[in-house]
């Protein structure tokens, strides 16, 4: 059983708000699938996901380069992937994706249709669209588990 939510966002800050709101309904294992457009506030959101996990926010960054970010400190670990380089679902294997997934933290990829194939069965589906200059759209789906 799944549930649909859509937000509108007026600014990062209201973006991280929405993502805050989230994570602190997160307890552990969920996987979170982002998507979205260059520039569209993927990070700020995972921002937000840390936040309201209790993690330190100024320490999370883009993963675009080094493939994977781990943000300890709160109730539980954020890993946060970013699968926007890789050449395919293999690379994302080799880094040891389907381990992370068994670590009882919460799990960010962004780009997640890249590795669609490789996602767990019910993931979290998060879609930002840019609908202005700091304006944006989230739809946040919660597939049943």
């Amino acid at each position: 059983m799944g549930a649909s939510m859509i937000f509108d966002s007026h600014s990062v800050a209201q973006t991280e708000s929405i993502a805050a709101e989230l994570g602190r309904t997160l307890s552990g294992g969920e996987c979170i699938a982002l998507n979205g457009p260059l520039g569209a506030g993927k990070t700020q959101f995972v921002r937000g996901l840390a936040i309201g996990l209790g993690a330190e926010p100024r320490s999370v960054s883009s993963p675009t380069f080094v493939l994977l970010n781990v943000y300890r400190g709160g109730r539980i670990p954020l890993f946060h992937l970013d699968a926007y380089r890789i050449a395919g679902a293999e690379d994302f294997e080799s880094i040891g994706f389907s381990e992370l997934l068994e670590q009882n933290g919460v799990v960010v990829v962004e780009w997640a249709s890249r590795i669609e194939k490789i996602l767990p069965v019910s993931p979290i589906m998060v879609a930002i669209e840019v609908t202005g200059k700091s304006d944006r759209r989230l739809v946040i789906e919660k597939t049943g588990k």
